[in-house]
């Protein structure tokens, strides 16, 4: 295998994974100011846009048990990305024309039925490299313990880094058709590098016989039977569903009622982003010893600390005390926007080491539909939230109550965090290798 085309590969799809939050940014001005929709209209399309997300587990039994000319990974990141180019450079034509609300509904989904693709490629092949012997760092550029699980989530940060800047620096200056058609170009792009690559120079361990999609699901229900396994995906899910999320409210909150600048917003982006990328390397560094299920309760109580700061901020308390409201916007809104994710890292980590050889893509794709079938409910809920407690675009009155209700839903999960196991890692290690 060569490491630094391993590399390449897996660090330009993730890059561009996170670099995603680009065009979306634009999405969420052009709903606002092009289509003039309301807070829960924007919130329902945003999380209606991610149901192509809850299919991951039929793409990821796809990609595990049918090859195309040979490979079955790499063709699926290239028709993940042409899927993408075709629906954003579509969006940036029919925009400058007048799209209806429909029409774009149907390229944004199509767009993350790309990126559901390309992400199930993607972190099959990161568990499958993370079970090849630790004791081969020639042949292998990461090991059991992680390493590889960090690269990519440094390069998903990357990207999230630069399309959050550049994204809050060009949404004043360009019309969201122009960041659309950027986007379309650079996925179009990773579309051309991903197939002048040959799956076979990637040396993936090779199954002992290919099986059927009948077979695939068979050894996927069996995974589940596992304890360990089944009850930590429920756990996790369900620690996102049950929190009603106010996204949209907020968002219209900070640029309708506060006034908040595009930019401002494009910067707390940034900063949740580069907090995610130290995450990463202060996870590789010193907390790979922590076990999961206390480092992930840790992180769920850290994500209400900051929904309660949520509340004192609507009420006014900070801005009292002499704190800007662009300031708190740039820190704790763009650090409790990437909390959720977190908790993801050790949890894929843990995963891919109890995960059984033969179906990596079919159960980390079953992960991460569950973590998009939660987001979508907990977006659904807080929607419901809003319309129970009169919140509106033009009066706020009750967010405050509706964010202390998503704080103390957020605090539930730690109490049946017992369903995550008690890992230790170096025992994981030593059995899976």
């Amino acid at each position: 295998m060569d490491p630094n085309l391993m590399r390449r590969i897996l660090g330009l799809g993730f890059w561009v994974q996170g670099f995603r939050c680009f065009p979306w940014l634009a999405i969420n001005f052009f709903l606002k100011d092009g289509l003039n929709v309301d807070p829960s209209t924007l919130q329902l399309l945003q999380n209606s846009a991610n149901l192509p997300m809850v299919g991951k587990p039929i793409y990821g039994v796809v990609s595990d048990a049918v090859y195309i000319s040979g490979q079955h990974r790499i063709p699926y990141i290239a028709i993940g990305a042409f899927l993408q180019a075709v629906s954003w450079l579509a969006i940036a034509i029919l925009s400058s024309s007048g799209i209806s609300i429909f029409t774009l509904s149907l390229c944004l989904l199509l767009s993350n039925l790309g990126a559901s693709l390309a992400e199930v490629a993607n972190d099959a092949i990161v568990a499958e490299i993370g079970k090849l012997p630790a004791t081969s760092p020639k042949n292998s550029p990461s090991s059991s313990s992680g390493e590889l699980q960090s690269f990519v989530w440094i390069a998903s940060s990357a990207g999230g880094v630069l399309g959050n800047l550049l994204g809050g620096v060009a949404i004043t200056r360009y019309a969201p058709q122009a960041m659309f058609l950027f986007f379309g170009l650079t996925v179009a792009l990773q579309f051309f590098i991903t197939i002048t690559v040959r799956e076979s120079s990637l040396n993936l361990p090779k199954s002992s016989s290919r099986v059927g999609i009948r077979k695939q699901l068979s050894e996927l229900s069996v995974a589940l039977q596992k304890p360990e396994i089944a009850y930590s995906i429920a756990w996790l899910a369900a620690s996102n569903a049950i929190i009603p999320a106010l996204t949209g409210t907020m968002f219209f909150y900070q640029t309708q009622h506060l006034n908040i600048d595009s930019s401002v917003l494009g910067i707390s982006k940034v900063f949740g982003q580069a907090a995610m990328l130290l995450w990463s390397v202060i996870y590789n560094c010193y907390l790979k010893s922590v076990p999961s299920k206390k480092l992930i309760a840790a992180i769920q109580g850290v994500m209400a600390v900051f929904m309660l700061s949520d509340v004192l901020f609507v009420k006014g308390v900070y801005q009292s005390m002499g704190v800007p409201d662009s300031l708190y916007v740039t820190v704790f809104s763009g650090l409790l926007e990437v909390l959720f994710f977190f908790k993801i890292l050790p949890f894929n980590i843990l995963i891919a080491q109890l995960c059984p050889s033969g179906c990596e893509g079919s159960l980390m794709a079953l992960v991460a539909s569950a973590t998009a079938l939660s987001f979508i409910v907990s977006g659904y809920l807080g929607v419901a939230l809003s319309s129970f407690l009169g919140v509106t675009g033009s009066d706020f009155s009750g967010f405050p109550q509706a964010l202390l209700i998503q704080a103390v839903c957020t605090l539930l999960p730690i109490y049946w965090s017992s369903c995550i196991p008690d890992d230790k890692k170096s025992e994981t290690s030593t059995k899976y290798e």
